[in-house]
């Protein structure tokens, strides 16, 4: 299928990479890319998608992506109408024109939306799912969230429980996420750290969050979503011989924690500088990661390589 668009420029002087989108199929610049007023993931957020990063072209953890987005789709009985060998192609075909190459790093997102028809809840049966995907420049976070560390905030706002949406449909509705961070970022933080219903840690507002408590490495082991940098860092960990757990926190444990960082696919392991608690203490933490976060950048950094050298075969070059 043509573009169907005008001719693709690079709009900055700093990246080769273009913002570029695929809507089934067919490639815009990504100011001129549209979807039907009537998808259903306009309409309810009724999607589920993947964000995965590239090094040298090689995408970090596509076979992981694929499966999570397939239970995803499942897990909202959704049937994903394109095969995974379609939407690879696609992704291929969307990198290339976007000007991915060996010499900068990408971010890739593919969402499957359940396409479009009545304004109804009830998605019929019968409809096929439309897939986006989006290419760009891998997004740049500011220095200081490494050199010193974010801000953290535990909201008012409770993290929805698992048995009203389950946390591992990486889905397109995240109003729950994005209210629990707008309130941290309204009271000076960067990030948020959300609770449970019962009080217990679940994740940041789009990261997996660890603490060191007690000289325990932690992470919550219910109430969100099984992030695929978050599983990958376990197992480096493994291969290093460092002991990594994920067991139910509660808010109270955090008052021995003395190390903490989040985790995801474009932050990768990122140190947490501060912890404000609902009754207003604020717990600090080492500048820039203490001696076990930064023992974790380091054996994540070197277990990537590894990968990367090991899956070259996966580029999308």
């Amino acid at each position: 299928m043509g573009f169907g668009c005008r001719q693709i420029h690079r709009e900055t002087a700093y990246s080769m990479i273009a913002p570029t989108i695929n809507v089934d199929g067919l490639i815009c610049p990504a100011k001129e890319a549209s979807i039907p007023v009537l998808d259903r993931g306009f309409l309810y957020g009724d999607s589920v998608y993947e964000v995965f990063r590239t090094y040298r072209g090689v995408p970090l953890f596509l076979d992981d992506h694929f499966e999570r987005l397939e239970n995803s789709a499942r897990l909202i009985q959704m049937q994903i109408s394109q095969s995974r060998e379609e939407l690879l192609f696609e992704i291929k075909r969307t990198a290339k024109i976007a000007g991915v190459s060996h010499d900068e790093d990408a971010y890739v997102r593919y969402q499957i939306t359940r396409g479009d028809g009545q304004v109804d809840l009830y998605p019929d049966p019968n409809l096929k799912t439309r897939y986006v995907i989006i290419v760009n420049t891998l997004p740049s976070h500011n220095a200081v969230f490494y050199d010193r560390g974010m801000y953290m905030m535990i909201p008012k706002v409770r993290r929805n429980p698992a048995n009203a949406l389950d946390p591992n449909i990486k889905g397109g509705n995240y109003l729950n996420n994005i209210m629990g961070l707008t309130e941290a970022r309204q009271s000076g933080a960067d990030d948020c750290v959300m609770l449970s219903r019962d009080g217990f840690v679940t994740e940041a507002a789009n990261s997996n969050v660890w603490f060191v408590i007690r000289g325990r490495l932690v992470t919550p082991g219910a109430g969100n979503l099984k992030g695929l940098t978050k599983k990958h860092i376990h197992k480096a960990l493994e291969e290093a011989g460092v002991d990594s757990v994920e067991e139910d926190i509660h808010v109270n444990e955090l008052l021995d924690a003395t190390e903490c960082f989040v985790t995801s696919a474009t932050r990768e392991v990122m140190p947490c500088a501060s912890l404000t608690l609902l009754n207003g203490e604020r717990l600090d933490f080492p500048e820039g990661g203490g001696e076990v976060t930064r023992a974790v950048r380091q054996v994540f950094s070197e277990y990537i390589q590894r990968y990367i050298e090991e899956n070259t075969s996966d580029s999308l070059l």
